[in-house]
């Protein structure tokens, strides 16, 4: 052995004993430093509960470190290994994948990523010179308590940022090129920074950031470097990680996180997420201002009209009973948040409440609907929907239902208008006019225009006191909107550039107002009011130039622009809202409903002005809902609930029913004991023509505590109007036994008055035990307006509103603000029992206290008028001479089918009903009526089925919705999933299958599947699909319940069809 070896085993040897004891110490050192907390709190005294306080803040500290730590790995894991994780089939899934893997037209930019890995390391080197030499002295310069700050360590480590990918648009807008970069970071950054004064130090080790941002190159011009700046921001929020050291551990804590990412992400949205942008001009004399603050691209305005089976979140005994939800809507577009009121106990609530949202980017802006259940503690999740902005703007108005996603069922109702911005006030008072014609349950009215303010820079503002100079900002505001600019500090000679938007109702009654302030908003340093008005006369609507300031000083005056356009929804976008006519248009300008005419003497409509319409203009859906009877028969079979010993003695049950139709519920009277009982009760509801509608029927056994389910069923209301009229039985689903009689009719309107004696001299001769009597007719109001009402007591204008009173039954409009000629335009209708004896009272009222008159007319009236329609101006009684509303009462008789066969006394009852099963009627019980399939089969079911081709995403899609009266297959019922596959293709790329539902002969599954065809491919295909029941291998059940098939070229699949289809039995 060498001298050299044996030289560096003593030095060993001597060096592991003070190895060891080193780390004897340290150990010592850490139990000690655990151990010192609780000597310290019992020393002074200090209460237990302050040590287990401390320890669960820690625990949650470290849970919450351990927690970013595994986020950040896993995400620097996954862009490493990218395409590994694109290929693997556990992450095959639509949500897993890069962009560029879900969206063709999103490219792959692998070269750009590897130039940003190259240059990584120097654009560390300039970060590092960037802070150590430039903001950390700024930092040092700002406060006395930061002099001694200084960056110790700056390192943006191995792992660059990465883009997943680059889609670029450039259809819209030939002077720019628009890209979407898909920016992802998971990085190894380490800044630390120390401030030697406090010995405080703090730092970030490792952070996330991923997002979409937009990057404009604009405007393109013809000398280098071709572009004149670049834009960039983010369209919607990113998402942030950060994992802190130092000091800033401390911002791990529960609760103290998420306040930090919050305000980190609150910063970053200041500078670069819309409407906020960056702007880097390239070259000089560029308008900056006004790439960094464009105008909106338009205004969608948000109707959220209802939702239907949602999620019942309220649920009794840990689920055991489902109950209810209180739902309310939160919208969402980029950082403009709104929320609906809720509605309380409703899995189908109806809000109609109307919200508008201004569009700065499309293509790039979502609209996100996200409905909750409101609990006392934490909400519940209800489902989500988004909603691409610019179909809103290709389609102008979108108004349609929309499943809700993450949630097992719901779906939401939304009408969406694109609102077009106009630099002209040509239409001003058309839009105005129309605005006071819609109603919703917000309290804010229709916007008419918005107003775009870019604040520039002031000049020559006055010292603060003691010859200081001021740290101004600026609050703009209009009406009760007020908006503030950022500080300038120290300066009278401040520069903002900063934007902001107002939604305006009425430019004409309307002021922008301006206060310049010092930053402790109390030391004013100058305002401004100018009339909105103003701006009608300007050129485009717009004002850009210096203004004086008022109650400031002789010099001082700011610089900003004013853009003032108006919201226009164009008029072939509404085909149900037909144009008013051209005499009503022309006299929409000032004056042209007030006061000025002649005083008309009794009955005296011979002297209305020409400056008002002879009569009504309601929308073209006036008067179009219908009428459907309900007769409650009897049921058979009910289960017994009333059990006694146990369940050893069967008893009886007390049943009675609800009906669920349009938002209305009708209840029958309850049955003692009885599993067979007879209600003989009847039932009427107004319904409009929506598709989609159902009558929900459930049975409950009347108890004492809780009422017992005994089944329920669902009817089309689309089958019920096919029909016309139906008797017949219905089973139960979701019990043992049970079926339901009903009679029901969706009832013909006519206009023929010798119908009416018929109809009376039948509904003389029925009797119900509800002792309801059948309508004859059905009334329909339209309040249009008013003319020449009295002023109140004190001189001012009423705020006036119209009660429609018909027996017992009223319906008031909405109040109208402050005039002698209020415009309402709103529809009611009444059911009527026998029009001859019946009278119609309107009466108008101001905010329904002081009376301003009133029309009493008898609907014997309506009856003499042809095609029963009265459509003129009517004298009011009880106020002045000139005084009239404008008025159209149509009257409809209700000619029952039931009246016209058994009148002709030798047609029997059978006859009575037309040969019509609707196909979830209980097959045991249809007589003289086959629906076997045109192939002979045996029917073992019905599939309802959405087949339609997206000529914008370029996929075909089916959605398997639901089936019913599917055939058992055991004696539990059935297992049933459906499968299916796109013939003559039996690949695996073109077979799908769902979930399976246990226990169900009436699934529902709304599944949706899209296919990657093009139109001319998906009309080629056959689609061959089977309801099966889930077996096991062993079993001897049958498996295939049902089949059919569909050749996709006899259906219109580029508008979509949705409706059930008959399943074939297999045929043994």
């Amino acid at each position: 052995m060498s001298s050299t070896d044996c030289t560096a085993e003593m030095a060993s040897a001597s060096s592991a004993p003070g190895e060891r004891a080193v780390s004897v110490l340290w150990s010592f050192s850490k139990c000690l430093g655990a151990l010192l907390p609780v000597y310290l709190a019992g020393y002074y005294g200090c209460s237990i509960s302050v040590l287990l306080l401390a320890l669960m803040v820690y625990m949650g500290w470290k849970h919450s470190r351990l927690e970013k730590l595994m986020r950040l790995k896993s995400a620097m894991y996954v862009l490493e290994n990218e395409r590994e994780f694109t290929t693997a089939k556990v992450f095959r899934s639509k949500g897993d994948l890069p962009p560029w893997v879900n969206f063709p037209d999103v490219e792959k930019v692998e070269w750009l990523n590897k130039i940003l890995q190259q240059a990584w390391p120097f654009i560390g080197q300039y970060l590092e010179k960037l802070l150590v030499e430039t903001i950390a002295p700024t930092i040092r310069a700002s406060s006395i308590h930061l002099q001694t700050l200084s960056f110790t360590k700056v390192n943006l480590g191995d792992k660059a940022l990465k883009i997943a990918g680059v889609k670029a648009h450039t259809e819209h807008d030939k002077r720019q090129v628009m890209l979407d970069l898909y920016v992802s970071y998971a990085g190894d950054v380490e800044i630390n920074v120390e401030i030697k004064k406090y010995f405080c130090k703090a730092g970030v080790k490792g952070v996330q950031l991923h997002g979409k941002l937009r990057v404009i190159l604009e405007p393109l011009i013809g000398d280098v470097p071709l572009v004149g700046a670049i834009t960039m921001f983010f369209i919607r929020r990113p998402k942030l990680d950060i994992n802190w050291t130092g000091l800033t551990n401390l911002l791990d804590i529960p609760g103290l996180n998420a306040m930090s990412d919050t305000m980190i992400m609150d910063a970053i949205a200041s500078h670069l997420v819309l409407p906020n942008r960056l702007t880097i001009p390239l070259v000089s004399n560029l308008h900056v201002a006004q790439l960094r603050s464009p105008l909106p691209r338009g205004v969608v305005r948000i109707h959220l009209l209802e939702a239907e089976n949602l999620t019942a979140k309220d649920t009794v005994i840990k689920g055991i009973i489902d109950g209810k939800s209180d739902p309310y809507a939160v919208m969402r577009v980029g950082t403009q948040v709104f929320t609906s009121h809720h509605v309380d106990s409703n899995l189908n609530p109806q809000w109609r409440e109307m919200f508008e949202v201004i569009v700065h980017e499309v293509p790039g802006q979502e609209l996100e609907v996200e409905v909750f259940d409101k609990d006392p503690d934490q909400d519940d999740f209800l489902g989500r929907v988004k909603v691409d902005l610019d179909i809103v703007k290709k389609a102008r108005i979108v108004d349609d239902w929309f499943n809700l996603r993450d949630v097992p069922s719901g779906s939401v109702h939304l009408r969406l208008e694109w609102l077009s911005l106009l630099s002209s006030a040509e239409r001003l008072s058309e839009v105005i006019q129309k605005n006071q014609n819609l109603t919703s349950r917000t309290t804010d009215p229709p916007s008419a225009a918005i107003l775009a303010v870019y604040l520039d820079q002031a000049h020559a503002l006055p010292m603060r006191k003691g010859n200081k100079d001021p740290s101004p900002m600026v609050q703009i505001s209009v009406q009760d909107t007020t908006k503030e600019s950022k500080t300038c500090y120290g300066t009278t000679n401040p520069s903002w550039e900063d934007a902001f938007t107002f939604f305006i109702q009425d430019p004409c009654k309307q002021d922008i107002d301006i206060q310049v302030k010092d930053d402790d908003r109390a030391f004013p340093l100058g305002n401004l009011s100018i009339p909105l008005s103003h701006l009608l006369s300007s050129s485009k609507l717009t004002m850009d130039q210096w203004f004086q300031l008022e109650n400031s000083g002789l010099a001082s005056k700011i610089y900003f622009k004013m853009v003032l356009r108006v919201l226009w929804l164009s008029d072939d976008a509404t085909p149900t809202t037909p144009p008013r006519p051209s005499s009503f248009a022309s006299g929409m300008g000032s004056g042209a409903l007030t006061s000025e005419v002649n005083p008309m003497g009794p009955g005296g409509l011979s002297k209305t002005p020409p400056t008002r319409p002879q009569h009504a203009t309601p929308d073209s859906d006036f008067a179009t809902e219908g009428v459907l009877r309900l007769h409650l028969v009897e049921a058979q079979n009910l289960i017994a609930k009333d059990n006694f010993m146990g369940g050893m003695v069967k008893g009886k049950s007390d049943p009675y029913v609800k009906i669920r139709v349009a938002g209305n519920t009708f209840r029958s009277h309850t049955i003692k004991e009885n599993l067979n009982p007879i209600w003989n009760e009847l039932f009427e509801v107004i319904l409009t023509q929506l598709p989609g509608q159902e009558i929900q029927f459930e049975l409950f056994d009347k108890d004492i505590d809780q009422d017992d389910f005994l089944g329920r069923f669902k009817l089309s209301l689309r089958d019920i109007i096919s029909a016309q009229c139906i008797d017949t039985w219905y089973t139960l689903n979701d019990v043992k036994s049970g079926r339901v009689h009903l009679v029901m009719e969706w009832l013909p309107r006519v206009t023929d008055v010798f119908r009416l004696e018929q109809v009376l001299q039948y509904q003389s001769q029925q009797s119900y035990q509800n002792k309801a009597v059948p309508s004859s007719a059905v009334l329909f109001v339209y309040v249009e307006r008013a003319h020449g009402l009295p002023l109140k007591k004190n001189g001012k204008e009423p705020k006036t509103g119209a009660e429609v009173i018909l027996k017992n039954v009223s319906h008031k409009t909405k109040i109208f603000e402050r005039s002698t000629s209020p415009r309402w335009d709103e529809a009611f209708h009444f059911l009527v029992r026998d029009p001859r004896d019946e009278i119609l009272i309107v009466k108008l009222s101001h905010s329904w206290g002081q009376s301003l008159g009133s029309v009493t007319l008898p609907l014997r009236q309506v009856l003499s008028e042809p095609g029963l329609l009265l459509d003129r101006w009517f004298n009011l009684d009880g106020a002045l001479p000139e005084s009239q509303i404008l008025l159209r009462i149509t009257l409809k008789i209700l000619d029952t089918q039931l009246t016209c066969r058994r009148g002709e006394g030798d047609v029997s009852m059978e006859e009575v009903v037309p040969k019509w099963d609707p196909s979830h009627l209980d097959l045991k019980h249809r007589v003289g009526h086959s629906i076997a399939g045109e192939n002979g089969g045996n029917v073992a079911g019905q599939v309802k089925l959405s087949i339609g081709y997206s000529t914008e995403e370029s996929r075909l899609f089916i959605t398997i919705h639901s089936c019913r009266n599917l055939a058992p297959c055991s004696k539990d019922g059935a297992d049933p999933y459906v499968t299916f596959v796109l013939l003559p293709d039996k690949k695996a790329t073109s077979k799908r299958r769902t979930a399976t539902k246990k226990r169900d002969l009436n699934p529902e599954f709304n599944e949706r599947f899209d296919f990657d065809f093009s139109l001319e491919e998906s009309a080629q295909r056959k689609l061959d699909l089977s309801v099966k029941h889930n077996v096991s291998f062993i079993s001897r059940e049958k498996e295939l319940i049902g089949k059919m098939q569909l050749d996709l070229d006899q259906i219109d699949i580029k508008t979509g069809v949705t409706q059930w289809y008959d399943l074939v039995a297999e045929v043994n």
